[in-house]
């Protein structure tokens, strides 16, 4: 099998934290970028080539690749950037027609597609025994979600057998319910299996389509649909090992403010929802660590850190960190006070700052003293943006005024 991951996309839902950066370069749990995920599923489930079609001119993504998936990677893998061309691919399909060649020289039976921007974990080789099963010529990963979510999402509809797609449609305005399930829809999580040469005649015959987007989950996906080439897999069915009962069929889509926030505040429960530290399927970027910093007491104020994720390289003097997650080389002034907060590298918070419900990008200051997240009105009035769910968003490199 070889592993084609998609990490392309203006990420305009993530903006402002997708500007100077590609959507799948976004910090995640403190020490991860979005785009490990996919790549750690690629290789704890044995895929040892994996191609990264990357956006023309993403220097962040390009050096995160570089540092943390070398060529000669984790067990053996191999992850290749394969930048677009200066003028850009004109869509996901167009991306994978483009890269044929490469394809082509690894001779591979099976090819695995994949988003980038997802937070989950799953056990490709359970998708290719069902895949190699069905006869498909693609297979797309796929999950029950809540109807109101699916206008964003490609839909399915299943036909006789259980598995086989009569019908895609890619962001329906009115998405069809799963039978005896109103207030559900069966949605693609944007990750596919494919024969190597249906992938290849069907991005083929779609770069021939000048009606066409270009796009693997509005054009090709529909197109096999329509051949009776495509089989669903019913994600939750997947056993990665290690899952417990709490974590087991994880997914967020993390390509929004809110859905973003949210997988991160997740990381934060006393149970949480994704864990990180299963050992038997690793998320696996090789990450240089910073050296251990201490929670100190400040000026008779006691560092204190509650039901959060603090990464190394963070210090915490005389704070309160609670049900937050804080990436490398943070700093929490004295008195300050952060809850259910991302804090990404290098941020500052100064001195009695506090923060509710917020992000605050990389190299942001708050400076001592002011709040950030306890009154959108006032966010607002100060230039800040505020997501449709409320979250304060504090830009890369930029000082809160008071």
């Amino acid at each position: 099998m070889l592993g084609i991951v998609l990490a392309g996309g203006a990420g305009s839902r993530l903006a402002p934290l997708t500007v100077g950066r590609s959507k799948p370069a976004v910090s995640f749990g403190g020490r991860y970028r979005l785009i490990d995920f996919a790549l750690s599923n690629l290789v704890n489930g044995g895929c040892r080539d994996i191609f990264v079609l990357t956006p023309h001119r993403s220097p962040l993504l390009n050096r995160h690749l570089s540092r943390a998936w070398p060529t000669s990677g984790p067990a053996g893998s191999r992850v290749i950037p394969v930048p677009a061309p200066p003028g850009g691919w004109s869509g996901s399909a167009d991306a994978i027609c483009q890269s044929l060649r490469l394809i082509d020289d690894q001779h591979p039976g099976l090819v695995a597609v994949l988003c980038s921007d997802h937070v989950y974990r799953m056990d490709p080789g359970q998708v290719i025994d069902q895949h190699l099963a069905s006869g498909a010529g693609v297979t797309a990963a796929a999950l029950a979600v809540p109807r109101a979510e699916a206008p964003a999402l490609g839909v399915l509809q299943i036909g006789p057998g259980g598995t086989s797609i009569k019908e895609f449609q890619e962001k329906p305005a009115d998405p069809p319910a799963m039978p005896g399930r109103p207030g559900q829809a069966y949605a693609s999580m944007g990750n596919y299996l494919f024969d190597a040469d249906v992938l290849a005649d069907a991005v083929r015959t779609d770069t021939a389509d000048d009606t066409s987007r270009h796009d693997m989950g509005g054009d090709v996906i529909p197109m096999l649909a329509g051949q009776g080439a495509a089989h669903a897999y019913d994600f939750r069915a997947n056993q990665v090992p290690g899952a417990t009962a709490r974590d087991a069929g994880y997914w967020r889509d993390a390509g929004t403010l809110d859905s973003y926030y949210g997988a991160q505040m997740d990381l934060c429960a006393p149970r949480p929802a994704v864990n990180l530290a299963n050992s038997q399927w690793p998320i696996l970027p090789q990450l240089r660590s910073r050296p251990p910093e201490p929670v100190r007491d400040r000026g008779g104020r006691a560092g204190r850190v509650v039901s959060s994720l603090v990464s190394s390289g963070v210090n915490v003097s005389g704070g309160l960190v609670g049900e937050s997650v804080l990436a490398p080389g943070v700093r929490v002034g004295e008195g300050a006070s952060v809850k259910r907060a991302v804090v990404l590298h290098h941020a500052r918070i100064g001195p009695r700052a506090v923060i509710r419900h917020a992000i605050v990008d990389e190299n942001a200051v708050v400076p001592g003293g002011v709040r950030v997240g306890v009154d959108k009105q006032h966010d607002r009035a100060r230039g800040l943006l505020v997501s449709p769910g409320g979250v304060t968003i504090v830009g890369k490199g930029q000082q809160v005024p008071p």
